[in-house]
């Protein structure tokens, strides 16, 4: 008798496990993998900013990359210029402005 009881709890656990990890597929393909590939191409972005291109902060600040450094950016600004971590840079104005064209 208790052999049975342990055969059908076994038998009714699978279900459940199956359907966790079906959840977890489902939240990498949804959530994770797409969370991934966005950091991916910030990275890609941050490293191939170069001299003259028009770029804007995360804080809504928008210059021209006047000088680059290892981790930061110095932008020229309509009164002056200043010093920002690389990874403050949120979008490509200048790639931006040529799609809206």
């Amino acid at each position: 008798m208790i052999l049975l009881d342990a055969q059908q709890s076994e038998q009714s656990m699978m279900p459940m496990l199956l359907m966790m990890g079906g959840m977890f597929v489902i939240m990498y393909f949804f959530m994770i993998r797409p969370q991934m590939k966005k950091v991916k191409e910030a990275k890609k972005f941050q490293d191939g900013i170069g001299v003259g291109d028009k770029i804007v902060t995360v804080g809504g600040i928008h210059g021209k990359v006047v000088e680059v450094d290892d981790t930061t950016v110095v932008i020229g600004l309509d009164q002056g210029r200043m010093r920002i971590e690389k990874a403050a840079l949120s979008a490509d104005r200048t790639v931006s402005e040529g799609q809206q064209k």
